[in-house]
């Protein structure tokens, strides 16, 4: 099979093309032959080699999956050649305590397909048959690729850990990402009023004009404290929904109302920051950090995909063999919506 694999460390020329043995499949799992494959931020970082984890080499990148099922591992029952599935791309061990509960994202051996494992920059990945969900063809392959791991992490920000109410003000930095493409969707459909930020006046008006986000900030050029606080008649946002960290730190926790909650899903723009303990405590302010969601919260994802409550935005298309530039195109921070590769069988220009 061909992949798009890095056998070190380091810039864009060490995303290559090789052809690799097809992956079988063990006892239960299965092969899926995919078709579409979303890029996140944690491809760069892990091509980058920006944490200290140990990856299989040379690796496969790819974290969201959609495909049909190819062949069946020892023991597979519940799935028929051909199915249209995606793969969950967090995977707990399913037997701990944390798993039985229903929270594998508090696993201790908990995964993330693409990143620990082998991933989905290839015309086939091999996953645990548990970790499969089916879906119609509602959507394209492109577009269930573009679902599964930001929408499931938005939404386990918003409503898990921020409990979002009817009536409330979220703010959601970076609307242009797939994490914030999601959230200002999944924050409307729990009834609340959103204020998107970015650095591109494009990506403002296409968050106004394709998500209905009824107010907006240029952080490049505009003083967001001062601009969301006009917003609000001074009283600041209930939420704030933070892809970014250190960037947009401050301004975040100067703009949450006292009792407000901060979520925060990445460091895209460094790994540390300072903050104000009497702040924290004065203003009974509450900061939460979000590792991809919970396997139900995924099934619920989908089940609004499904009936179009929610819709994913694929940015632009690119073949596996123009996996540099699809990396590339993340890194100039050129998407909104979620940059996904099409296998050769699949793809239309």
């Amino acid at each position: 099979m061909k992949a798009a694999v890095f056998e070190e460390a380091g810039d864009l020329e060490k995303l290559v093309i090789r052809d690799l043995p097809d992956p079988t499949p063990g006892p239960g799992q299965v092969l899926v032959q995919v078709k579409a494959c979303a890029l996140n931020h944690l491809d760069l970082w892990a091509r980058r080699g920006a944490f200290n984890i140990a990856l299989p080499m040379p690796h496969i990148s790819g974290s969201d999956v959609c495909g049909i099922v190819a062949a069946l591992g020892e023991g597979v029952h519940d799935w028929t050649l051909g199915e249209r599935v995606i793969i969950a791309p967090g995977q707990g061990c399913g037997q701990c305590e944390a798993c039985r509960a229903g929270h594998d994202s508090y696993c201790d051996q908990y995964k993330i397909f693409g990143f620990q494992t082998q991933g989905g920059y290839a015309e086939f990945a091999v996953t645990e048959a548990r970790h499969l969900i089916r879906v119609s063809r509602n959507l394209s392959y492109e577009e269930w690729a573009a679902v599964p791991l930001t929408f499931l992490t938005a939404y386990h920000m918003l409503f898990s850990l921020a409990r979002l109410q009817p009536g409330e003000t979220v703010l959601v930095h970076a609307c242009g990402s797939g994490v914030g493409v999601a959230a200002i969707q999944l924050a409307h459909l729990g009834g609340a009023c959103v204020i998107a930020t970015s650095a591109s006046d494009h990506k403002l008006r296409r968050a106004q004009r394709e998500l209905g986000v009824e107010n907006v900030v240029n952080y490049d050029r505009e003083n967001v404290v001062k601009h969301v606080m006009h917003l609000t008649n001074g009283r600041g946002v209930d939420v704030v929904i933070d892809p970014v960290g250190p960037a947009v730190w401050e301004d975040s926790l100067a703009i949450l109302r006292r009792g407000g909650r901060l979520v925060n899903c990445a460091a895209t723009t460094g790994m540390e920051t300072k903050i104000s303990v009497r702040t924290l405590y004065a203003r009974q302010i509450s900061l939460m950090g979000s590792y991809m969601g919970f396997r139900y919260e995924l099934d619920k994802v989908v089940r609004l995909a499904e009936c179009g409550k929610i819709r994913p935005i694929v940015d632009k298309t690119y073949r596996l063999e123009e996996a540099r530039l699809a990396q590339e195109r993340m890194e100039n921070r050129e998407n909104f919506g979620k940059i996904v590769l099409v296998m050769n069988s699949n793809f239309e220009s």
